[in-house]
């Protein structure tokens, strides 16, 4: 079981679960909150998280994208511990887990869940595979950004209270940024190698200096469309508790100009707690007296 649950790559999947946590936060105490729908979208969410991740492995080895040159973390099928048969078969299983699990939260929200469901399913695979891989094409930040911060976490919202509001978009965005920050750091680390195959990453496309400030802007955007939400009444003032992280964010942005190749690997566990922090104190915020 080691090498699939390496192949799920664990650390990640925090991404896929605090936006739903956070949209579950801003939806307690609503008339049509109901915890198992909650649960369902966790379940979905991470399901589709770990399609992606099965792809992902997958399509950068066949692509030639994962090679013994690579200075990330070990990928199972480029390593030898999974056939690229069966983790193609476990992304196919994935999908289909996921969309069970969208079925029923389709009779629940309806066709704005079964329009972010499809396109979620579809572009699970579509990341890296298919014939306009986003990762490849440079549209990884924005596919992240939308779909692992602001999907997750308004689709969940709506799920559980089956309306909108402006302050979960904005909490939406701002861990969808925190997300994107994620796959910035990758992508500065794997520049090189990715430029070889043709793997056009905005850091192919534009530089380490360029998706440095990129990963600056997007740590402070986090932080200010929060604060502006809270100006504007859209969320909360407990909301406010996300400050309380910024230490650990500024660490973060001076590590990534200093930082370079497998240097870089401390830093995208680091940034994946910030992440995690934030939303742990926007939840706490949110639900606090």
């Amino acid at each position: 079981m080691k090498p699939w649950i390496l192949a799920m790559r664990p650390a990640t999947l925090l991404a896929g679960a605090v936006p739903v946590a956070v949209g579950a936060s801003l939806a307690v105490g609503h008339p049509n909150f109901e915890v198992w729908v909650a649960c369902l979208a966790l379940l979905g969410s991470l399901l589709i998280q770990i399609a992606t991740n099965f792809a992902n492995d997958y399509y950068d080895f066949i692509k030639g994208a994962d090679t013994e040159e690579r200075v990330g973390p070990d990928r199972a099928t480029q390593q030898g511990w999974i056939s690229p048969q069966a983790m193609k078969r476990a992304t196919g299983l994935t999908l289909l887990l996921a969309l069970g699990v969208g079925v029923v939260l389709i009779f629940r929200g309806g066709w704005p869940i079964a329009a972010l469901g499809l396109c979620s399913l579809l572009l699970a695979v579509g990341y890296t595979g298919g014939p306009f891989p986003l990762a490849y094409i440079g549209l990884g930040d924005l596919f992240v950004l939308a779909f692992f911060g602001l999907g997750a976490t308004v689709g969940t919202y709506w799920l559980l209270a089956l309306e909108q509001s402006p302050g979960v978009w904005a909490a939406g965005f701002a861990l969808g940024a925190l997300a994107t920050a994620i796959l910035v750091v990758n992508n500065l680390r794997d520049r090189f190698t990715d430029a070889e195959v043709g793997k056009n990453t905005l850091a192919v496309r534009f530089g380490a200096q360029a998706v440095r400030a990129e990963y600056a802007a997007l740590v402070l955007s986090a932080y200010g469309v929060v604060g502006l939400a809270v100006h504007f009444t859209w969320l909360p003032t407990g909301a406010l508790w996300v400050f309380a992280s910024t230490p650990q964010a500024i660490i973060a942005v001076r590590a990534v100009y200093r930082l370079d190749g497998a240097a870089l690997n401390p830093l995208l566990g680091l940034t994946a707690r910030l992440e995690a922090l934030f939303g742990i104190l926007f939840i706490i915020g949110v639900l606090g007296p």
